[in-house]
């Protein structure tokens, strides 16, 4: 199956192909496991996300919850709150991209009603009954991933699992009126996997183009690394983050989610660079 020229937002579209796209990462949290608490404030997320959009982020994720293992729920009144009046300020700012990291569908909403241009849902669709209505009445880009109980990891071959939600996925939001340009799929590193399977994706990222739609990968700090190169503090992770991006890149992921914008840019345009530009002498 062959995947769409383009990414459509309703801001700009984002030829697909030759260019691996950057979204970094902006928790407004308390609690996230690698930058809780580090943009709490409304002016220090505003720095953060003039810094990460000038060292070459092609969009911004937002998030007011957090969604590491083990997290502590909020309220929709206290997401809301965390999020809303921070893109309703930065929108007035900036012409970049904003994805909303949300699974509440009235957070989704109002991202969408004060700037956001993405909904990016852990649940895919399937957790809210009405996001993937509230997807496609606000005509929003969406990024779906795969998600499931922490009890059902390890059951089952995991790419499987992956492409089969993912089907379920797209259908919702298609039959909602998301349009086909609109979606990114993510396979949901740490979310309802055990370790293992955390790098059998790895190890087959090709077969998840088996979905028809283009591929957003969030490897960035995570414990898999942390397990593997026995490395307590998340942002010391960053080497093991370049090779899950170089990676990525090899495998034909189109988007990258990343706390370190510039090392990324730089590993990713360096392979954007050998795999198009051979005849290149220098």
């Amino acid at each position: 199956m062959s995947l769409p020229d383009i990414f459509h937002t309703p801001r700009k579209d984002l030829p697909l192909g030759s260019r691996t796209y950057l979204a970094g990462i902006l928790n407004l949290t308390p609690d996230s496991f690698s930058d809780g608490g580090d943009y709490a404030s409304l002016e220090a997320a505003k720095v953060r996300f003039h810094a990460m959009t000038a060292a070459g982020a092609d969009l911004i994720d937002i998030g007011g919850e957090s969604t590491r293992p083990g997290f502590e729920p909020v309220s929709e009144a206290e997401e809301l709150e965390r999020v809303i009046p921070f893109i309703e300020a930065i929108r007035g700012e900036t012409e970049a991209l904003i994805s909303v990291d949300t699974s509440k569908s009235a957070v989704a909403a109002a991202a969408v009603v004060a700037g956001a241009d993405i909904v990016n849902d852990i649940w895919g669709a399937q957790g809210d009954p009405a996001m993937a209505e509230v997807m496609g009445a606000a005509q929003a880009a969406c990024i779906l991933m795969h998600n499931r109980p922490a009890a059902a990891a390890g059951a089952g071959d995991v790419i499987n699992s992956i492409l089969e939600f993912w089907n379920r996925s797209v259908t919702r939001v298609r039959e909602a009126g998301v349009a086909a340009e609109s979606i990114l799929l993510e396979a949901g590193l740490g979310i309802g996997k055990t370790n293992e399977e955390n790098w059998e994706i790895m190890r087959r990222l090709e077969e998840l183009h088996a979905a028809g739609y283009p591929l957003l990968l969030g490897a960035s700090r995570k414990s898999m690394l942390a397990r593997f190169l026995e490395i307590e503090d998340p942002k010391a992770r960053l080497s093991g983050t370049l090779g899950t991006t170089a990676r990525a890149i090899q495998a034909g992921v189109a988007f990258l989610r990343v706390h370190d914008v510039q090392e990324n840019r730089e590993c990713a345009d360096v392979l954007n660079h050998c795999r198009h530009e051979t005849n290149d002498s220098d």
